[in-house]
């Protein structure tokens, strides 16, 4: 791909999301970034490439939609990488996909949805590997710090445990924010299919290696002074994919993520709330009527998303040694997943010698190994030692 034209295209420039990584990379990519904006809409793509060209160059506009193929396939074929923020991706994102496998064009999405990242792995996976392409789902909020997170904890225990032993992680998350009405919407797809794909998800076992989901529910975690919620997304499932590919996970893995909240009754309200929305969200009219609360262009003001915090507090146990580490970092659904996506596309572009020499589809620790590491904490988003590995007693 080194005569190609592009370094990465940002398709989707004009939705919420999209705005914020294109004024991301103008502010902060390398200069000799060679980037584009991309959409179909010509006018709305003009007035982002103004906004956020500073005193620099206005990026190039490129013209393409998920329902024209021909014009995904041009887009591909002209750039390095296709950064896609166009969701819902399982009504939007396989198309785009099909065209960069075609084109040999690594592409890199938010998705968060299991039914498309299924699908994805399903069609694609094999094609992509003979294209020598990568598709990395899931590189916002959704799922790199929960995946590179996990892989942080790994890193840190593993010198002081032995390479049979097993290895247990519980992440615990901690979040301020609103989000937007594109985020909602692909959120009520995903409460829809809730249930649907979770024998598909376990269909496939490493052999000789147990990785597994960690059986625990509604529990008090007193390192992060709260309750833990078990998370019914898709970032638990995310880093057993991870630990499939990956050896360093051991051969017996097992992981949990779960929301803190700072009361039992305020737990047990989640609960019920999360349980309402989801059972909603499998009826047709009541889930248009969910899909009307937020419009898909709305998103949080300047204001809010300055205000918004994020951690992600790991507890990690091995061979009797527990450590706990954390990610952290500022609004979680918009400006550091901005940061993620786009520091993902520019490690694909530029640090392909570095990266691991793996195809298909990928997850961002499999994709990215050590690159991320690097680059999130070089823009402010921190991974840390919280208490390094020492002896811990059973019970404890």
């Amino acid at each position: 791909m080194s005569d190609r034209e592009l370094d990465v295209v940002v398709y989707g420039a004009t939705g919420f999301t999209g705005r914020l990584v294109a004024a991301y990379l103008a502010a902060s990519a390398p200069p000799s970034l060679r980037w584009a904006i991309a959409g179909r809409n010509a006018a709305h793509l003009a007035d982002v490439a103004r906004d956020v060209k500073g005193d620099g160059p206005a990026p190039p506009v490129l013209i393409a939609s998920a329902d024209d193929r021909a014009s995904l396939l041009a887009m591909a074929t002209r750039t390095r990488v296709v950064l896609t923020t166009v969701g819902p991706y399982i009504r939007y994102g396989l198309p785009l996909v099909e065209a960069c496998v075609a084109a040999g064009t690594d592409v890199v999405d938010l998705a968060g949805e299991p039914a498309f990242v299924r699908a994805v792995m399903d069609q694609f996976h094999e094609p992509a590997r003979a294209a020598r392409a990568r598709i990395v789902s899931c590189c916002g909020f959704d799922s790199i710090p929960h995946d590179l997170g996990v892989l942080h904890a790994i890193r840190t225990i593993r010198p002081h445990a032995p390479a049979a032993s097993a290895i247990e992680v519980r992440g615990y998350l901690k979040a301020t924010g609103s989000f937007s009405g594109g985020t909602w919407h692909s959120a009520l797809g995903i409460f829809a299919d809730l249930g649907k794909g979770e024998r598909q998800r376990q269909r496939r076992e490493t052999s000789g290696r147990s990785i597994r989901k960690l059986d625990l529910g509604l529990h008090r975690e007193p390192r992060v002074k709260s309750w833990g919620l078990p998370m019914p997304t898709i970032d638990p499932w995310m880093v057993r994919r991870s630990a499939r590919e990956l050896e360093e996970y051991g051969p017996d893995f097992a992981n949990g993520h779960f929301l803190c909240l700072p009361s039992l009754p305020a737990a047990l309200g989640m609960v019920a709330a999360v349980g309402a929305v989801v059972g909603l969200a499998q009826l047709g009219p009541t889930r248009r009527l969910l899909e009307s609360v937020k419009d898909p262009g709305e998103g949080p003001s300047p204001e809010q998303r300055a205000k918004a915090r994020f951690s992600i507090t790991f507890v990690t146990k091995a061979a009797g040694q527990r450590c706990v580490t954390r990610v952290s970092g500022g609004d979680p659904g918009y400006g550091e997943t901005a940061k993620m996506i786009a520091e993902s596309a520019i490690a694909l572009a530029r640090d392909r010698e570095a990266l691991p020499q793996k195809y298909g589809a990928l997850t961002p620790a499999v994709a990215f190994g050590d690159r991320l590491l690097v680059r999130l904490p070089a823009v402010g988003i921190a991974f840390d030692v919280v208490e390094p590995p020492a002896k811990v007693s059973s019970a404890t």
